[in-house]
């Protein structure tokens, strides 16, 4: 019997309680310069956040509940990589060099050979320059909790005893709430390969070494039940960083590359239990060089999950609704568009929700949505007006049940 609602999520992050803030950033930081110490009186506080968080996510409506993010920490209230400054914590082989992000060389790509140059160098950030340079602007990506390091050896898994906490925690929030669904986010290979590799031979091994390492999280969250979603912006997101602008065909082979590596680390995990969450990055910016996503969905599609959770609200890519009218969503899947945008501080009006959630349901079947949000609301908007965006999804999926299921 199909659902006879529309179900609501959100794409995982959400604000940190000033208390796990300040934790967070009471934290010691290991020798190795990004390795956060736990302590017994961190892990309750983190426990009780989770528990609350996932009550307050049921009375707003949510239904497929996360835990928020939580155990990623944050130690400031704009964080935009704690989805994956969070991975350093869990895998050996890496090393802070000083070489990050912003710091790493800028590099040319030429047809046939594409790579990513630095952040600074992205190509949106460099017709914006004055836009991103100037704090008075809102472009701000805030400050990562840790130091971004470099692979300088073999990596291997080693976050199975933070991994068995987000478990245990979320599964508390669970049974406290009485609520059945929740997932946990998970970073991609194509993701993680993203930072320096100082050790191995290629890229492409740089990101099969991410897959083999990930694949025992996705395992954890599996196996306990829960819905695994992997964050991966990078099949999106890399366009803009790859300078000058790729052909679509060459940026299509680099991608499959990821999303293959990403297949290896999920294969024979349940597909009804996996959602992939694509976007173009969070940050607030003009967003002008991003890819369209008609020539990446079918590469989504591609991805061994049963749901597929993708920016759909912002003013860059609202339009892209239009995109399913040409895709035919397979068979058992479902989509997980954004509903309400992490882009803006204007909270959605209800019918606006319900409209939008109508379009999906008008190409693909209202069974086959989910109602969600752009990206992560924590660390990019204000708590308050978090929560007044997760009010009004709930709001206007209701509305949209009722229009749509009778």
């Amino acid at each position: 019997m199909p659902e006879r609602h529309i179900p609501v999520s959100h794409a995982g992050s959400l604000p940190r309680t000033p208390e796990l803030i300040a934790a967070n950033e009471a934290r010691r930081i290991g020798e190795d310069g990004f390795t956060l110490e736990r302590t017994p009186e961190f892990d309750a506080l983190l426990t009780d956040a989770v528990v609350d968080l996932v009550q307050r996510q049921r009375d707003l409506g949510v239904t497929i509940v996360g835990d928020g993010e939580y155990g990623k920490a944050m130690s400031s209230a704009v964080d935009y990589g704690a989805w994956w400054s969070y991975s350093f914590q869990r895998v050996a082989g890496l090393e802070v060099t000083g070489e990050d992000l912003f710091t790493q060389p800028v590099v040319r790509s030429e047809p046939g050979k594409v790579r990513l140059t630095s952040f600074p160098d992205r190509r949106d950030w460099v017709r914006f320059r004055e836009a991103y340079q100037d704090p008075t602007s809102g472009i701000s990506t805030g400050k990562n909790a840790t130091a971004f390091p470099a692979t300088t050896g073999p990596l291997s898994y080693t976050g199975h005893d933070a991994i068995a906490s987000d478990i245990a925690n979320l599964k508390a929030g669970l049974a406290a709430a009485g609520v059945e669904e929740g997932f946990i986010t998970s970073l991609s290979p194509g993701s993680g390969a993203r930072i320096s590799n100082r050790y191995y031979a290629t890229e492409e091994e740089h990101i099969w070494a991410w897959a083999d390492v990930l694949r025992e999280e996705y395992r954890a969250v599996v196996d306990a039940g829960l819905i695994l979603q992997i964050d991966d912006p990078s099949i999106a997101e890399n366009w803009d960083q790859i300078n000058p602008e790729p052909s679509v065909e060459d940026y299509r082979a680099f991608t499959r590359t990821r999303v293959e590596a990403l297949n290896h680390a999920l294969r024979g995990l349940p597909t009804e239990q996996v959602r992939f969450h694509l976007c173009w990055g969070s940050w607030h910016g003009p967003h002008t060089t991003d890819v369209e996503f008609k020539h990446i969905v079918d590469l989504m599609l591609e991805i061994d999950a049963g749901s597929y959770s993708f920016e759909a609200a912002n003013v860059r890519h609202e339009h892209e609704w239009k995109v399913w009218r040409d895709v035919a969503l397979p068979a058992g899947k479902k989509i997980v568009p954004g509903i309400v945008s992490h882009a803006t501080n204007v909270v959605e009006h209800p019918e606006l929700v319900a409209d939008r959630i109508e379009r999906f349901a008008s190409v693909v079947g209202p069974e086959n949505v989910v109602a969600s949000t752009d990206c992560g609301l924590g660390g990019r908007i204000h708590p308050q007006i978090a929560v007044a965006k997760l009010a009004t999804l709930g709001e206007g999926a209701r509305l949209a049940g009722e229009r749509l299921f009778g």
